[in-house]
């Protein structure tokens, strides 16, 4: 497995790079928040040639409408990943899976990923879609076993000191391969 972390405007734009091999930022919220960090959080991914991946936290409201705004903000290379991050009670299934969609056929050769976590995929969701891969959250003292049964691409399983992740993937390059679809 490959170590990798994500970031938002909580983190400095200047993260440690060390030792990882992705990270994931995220970009905007619902029609009208932008992380005033990312691109610079984004700059210094790129100068250690991490893996990037761009996320979205949905809101309740239209999916479309959200997920152009988002896509909007990306000037995309090939190999970003894009994800859509569902905390939020009030979006549902429909338009969780709609997101994915809408952004899947507007960035054909890009992956697009569902985030969320463990209660949200065993409590909430209702059609295990994921897109191109599920990134999932479960703080359980067990790194890259997040406790579910489904195929997931992505486990969140500490946020101390900061969100910190592993990727089912043997290195950076078989990550790389795989986003290069």
């Amino acid at each position: 497995m490959i170590k990798g972390v994500d970031v938002s405007s909580y983190q400095p734009s200047d993260y440690s790079t060390k030792g990882l091999d992705f990270v994931f930022i995220k970009i905007t919220e619902g029609t009208s928040y932008t992380n005033p960090k990312w691109v610079k959080q984004r700059k210094t991914a790129r100068d250690a040639e991490l893996v990037t991946g761009f996320y979205h936290f949905a809101r309740s409201g239209s999916m479309k409408k959200q997920a152009d705004y988002f896509m909007s903000k990306i000037n995309l290379v090939r190999g970003d990943m894009l994800v859509l991050d569902w905390e939020d009670a009030s979006v549902s299934n429909a338009e969780k899976d709609s997101w994915i969609k809408y952004v899947q056929k507007e960035r054909p050769n890009t992956r697009v990923l569902l985030y969320c976590n463990t209660n949200f995929w065993l409590n909430h969701d209702t059609t295990s879609f994921a897109g191109d891969g599920l990134w999932i959250a479960h703080y359980n003292g067990k790194p890259g076993k997040p406790g579910i049964k489904h195929s997931w691409r992505f486990h969140q399983y500490t946020d101390d000191p900061i969100d910190t992740n592993l990727g089912k993937f043997d290195s950076r390059a078989d990550l790389r391969a795989w986003t290069r679809k």
